[in-house]
């Protein structure tokens, strides 16, 4: 049971291990949608991916327009140079910055403290998007701008037809597909809340069916207070239900209350392992609580012979019906058979009242006939 219950939350794990891996690499497949858009003098637009950093200012729902200027020096590791001035000051400035050399949250804050109001960072060699991060408290807390990663070609592609000096300005859309965070947290916290459910489902079921099977089972206490008894020739138990063997002289056989006979090796097993009743009959060895309580009540409430329960045998109980039957039967019989003597008696008796009337009436005329005759003489 512990193996079958180890095997089963393996399997679990593993498939939710094996999930989880799966949606990690299908988001990583997905499409980023484009989140700069670069217009030129001569009226060109295009369209480019870029990565949104997880520090700084996230950018207005509108949109950030603004003049693309490439940073000196281009890693912006030092303190940078400050945009140009202009007569609009309600014109804004976006600085390109190299990658390597430093960390991300340096170059942001390096471009803030010069005056910008976003920072792009391009990759090199490569046109990977990475998810800008920061693990310095201190340098994040002075971050206020907005931050986002393209790829070196998209890099070549804004310096060549829309920077600052020739003419072109960008836009940085905000990207309103929520990071993957948003999405693999919620969805992981609810696995792993239906895994736990699932488990405690597992536990909570295999307590149960092992305290059901050890209710059923007999102890071994219980299994030393049944008697054993030595076979001899002439015995009446001659063949062990369970092994089909003929018991021989000196076997020992373990002698259930239900008089049915076995060898121990056999049935000590089956009573302790399996269940505590005969394998022949499947009456109880040993009376459970809800045996005995429903053996008072029944007790308590008249003990009437004919009362079939569940432990009563079957052939009992035909027996009993039938000689109560019988006994009701026969009463009735009697019964009728006392009324008609007593109605045969009574006619007797009249029968015999009336022919001595009529003999005492004879009698009498003919005494009264020779005083007549007298008198007439």
């Amino acid at each position: 049971m512990l193996l079958s219950l180890g095997m089963l939350m393996l399997s679990a794990t593993q498939i939710y291990t094996i999930f989880t891996v799966q949606l990690f690499a299908f988001l990583n497949l997905l499409p980023v949608e484009a989140d700069i858009s670069a217009y030129s003098f001569d009226n060109k637009t295009e369209n480019f991916d870029d990565l949104p950093s997880r520090f700084g200012y996230r950018l207005p729902s509108e949109g950030l327009k603004g003049f693309l200027i490439g940073a000196r020096p281009e890693n912006a590791c030092v303190p940078i140079d400050p945009p140009p001035l202009r007569d609009n000051h309600s014109s804004a400035f976006i600085v390109l910055i190299k990658r390597f050399e430093c960390n991300f949250d340096i170059k942001v804050l390096h471009a803030q403290k010069a005056g910008y109001k976003a920072a792009i960072v391009h990759n090199v060699d490569s046109d990977d998007l990475i998810s800008m991060g920061s693990n310095d408290l201190d340098i994040l807390k002075q971050i206020d701008i907005p931050s986002v990663f393209i790829g070196e070609e998209t890099a070549n592609s804004l310096k060549e037809d829309y920077i600052y000096e020739k003419g072109g300005h960008v836009i940085l859309l905000p990207d309103f597909s929520l990071p993957l965070e948003y999405y693999l947290i919620p969805f992981l916290i609810i696995v792993g809340i239906c895994l736990i459910l699932i488990v405690v489902f597992m536990i909570t079921k295999f307590v149960q069916d092992r305290h059901r099977a050890r209710r059923s089972r007999l102890r071994k206490d219980q299994l030393k207070k049944l008697p054993i008894h030595k076979f001899k020739k002439g015995d009446s138990y001659d063949v062990c239900a369970i092994c089909l063997d003929e018991y021989e002289e000196g076997d020992k056989l373990r002698v259930l209350p239900c008089s049915h006979a076995y060898h121990s090796k056999c049935v000590d097993p089956w009573l302790t392992k399996t269940k505590k009743t005969c394998p022949v009959c499947k009456q109880k060895v040993v009376p459970s609580d809800g045996d005995s309580e429903s053996e008072s009540e029944s007790g308590d409430s008249g003990g009437e012979e004919n009362e079939v329960s569940e432990n009563t045998p079957l052939l009992r109980s035909l027996a009993s019906t039938s000689a109560h039957s019988f006994g009701t039967m026969s009463g009735s019989l009697s019964h009728h058979d006392a009324e008609s003597s007593d109605y045969d008696e009574r006619s007797d008796t009249t029968d015999s009242e009336e022919e001595v009337t009529v003999e005492t009436v004879v009698v009498q005329l003919q005494q009264g006939r020779p005083d007549n005759m007298e008198a007439n003489a």
